[in-house]
């Protein structure tokens, strides 16, 4: 009797990892939301698809990925400069502002 075909969620992790770096974002996104369906606390793949996101220019996903990320971890500086960054493309900018002032109070870059 044949098993079926499971997918392993880390080498998916890795190969949306490995396309987001060669400058697909695009195609990693697609990936990486099945990895945060089968596992949505895991910050490591909800920050590695609002990267995705925010490369392929879909900023309102960006936004909702970033703002589930800084809900499990409110103490993560990138992911406040990130959402900061992606409201500001989105002419949100007073809205950014209190996540850039986290951000530079958590010390992030």
């Amino acid at each position: 009797m044949t098993q079926p075909f499971e997918i392993d969620m880390h080498s998916e992790f890795l190969r949306a990892d490995l396309l987001l770096a060669m400058g697909q974002p695009t195609e990693a996104a697609r990936i990486l939301e099945r990895v945060v369906a089968a596992d949505p606390a895991n910050e490591a793949a909800l920050e590695l698809l609002a990267r995705a996101y925010f490369g392929s220019a879909q900023l309102t996903k960006s936004e909702n990925a970033l703002t589930r990320l800084v809900a499990l971890a409110p103490a993560n500086g990138w992911a406040r400069r990130a959402l900061a960054r992606t409201l500001e493309r989105q002419s949100r900018g007073a809205e950014a502002q209190p996540h850039h002032r986290m951000a530079d109070a958590l010390g992030a870059a």
